[in-house]
């Protein structure tokens, strides 16, 4: 299925209020955090983490960013460090806004990359880390998303991300079959799903960290 032809996607290209509403609140951590507590049950504290450990990727590393939003993990980034950095999202509203965010911030050597997921035009290997912050939930087929990460992550790479899962309160849930309705959100999941498909995936080390319906997980290709 072309980028175009998923319903999701569609909506998320759109620039619509909603989603200029979560990339405006997603930028602001405290704000983001209060929310999180609400609706997710979740501090949301291991995306934030996640995004401040890319601070510590290797000089010479190369890192996929997927999808990369607005340009949220950009403030992980060492300016001062030389990697290869592609953020690829199937959005060209959201790809216009890390360009945008990544102009503040001064980072120069992104490369920025209109793909779909499940197809994505790298080589076998390309990546020595793929993350996926807040992505998961929003694919039509996570499964496929997830063994096509394995694809482009050398042996021994690794996959960081976080994702909505339906393993949390009845809000969570109810918030969640809104945001389906409204084709922001792809497939329903819980955790087990997700161990499950990284595993399917070919991927090993699984950890999952759920906290309500929010999961953090990585593992290794």
């Amino acid at each position: 299925m072309s980028p175009t032809a998923d319903r999701v996607v569609r909506r998320w290209s759109t620039g619509r209020a909603s989603t200029r509403a979560y990339a405006l609140t997603i930028r602001h951590e405290r704000l983001y955090r209060l929310l999180s507590r609400v609706v997710w049950g979740s501090d949301v504290r291991s995306f934030h983490d996640g995004i401040a450990a890319l601070a510590a990727v290797p000089a010479g590393s190369s890192v996929l960013d997927v999808p990369c939003g607005g340009g949220v993990a950009f403030r992980g980034l060492d300016p001062g460090v030389p990697v290869r950095y592609a953020a690829a999202d199937a959005s060209p509203f959201m790809l216009d806004r890390a360009r945008a965010e990544a102009a503040r911030r001064g980072l120069k050597d992104i490369e920025y990359v209109e793909t779909g997921v499940v197809d994505m035009p790298f080589e076998d290997g390309a990546f020595d880390l793929c993350v996926s912050f807040h992505g998961l939930h929003c694919f039509t087929d996570p499964a496929a998303a997830l063994r096509e990460m394995a694809r482009v992550l050398r042996p021994g790479g690794e996959l960081r991300g976080t994702a909505v899962v339906n393993d949390g309160h009845a809000l969570s849930r109810l918030v969640i079959a809104h945001f389906r309705r409204s084709e922001e959100f792809g497939r329903p999941m819980r955790a087990d799903d997700v161990r499950r498909w990284l595993a399917g995936a070919g991927f090993t080390e699984p950890a999952l960290e759920r906290q309500g319906a929010y999961l953090a997980f990585s593992a290794r290709r």
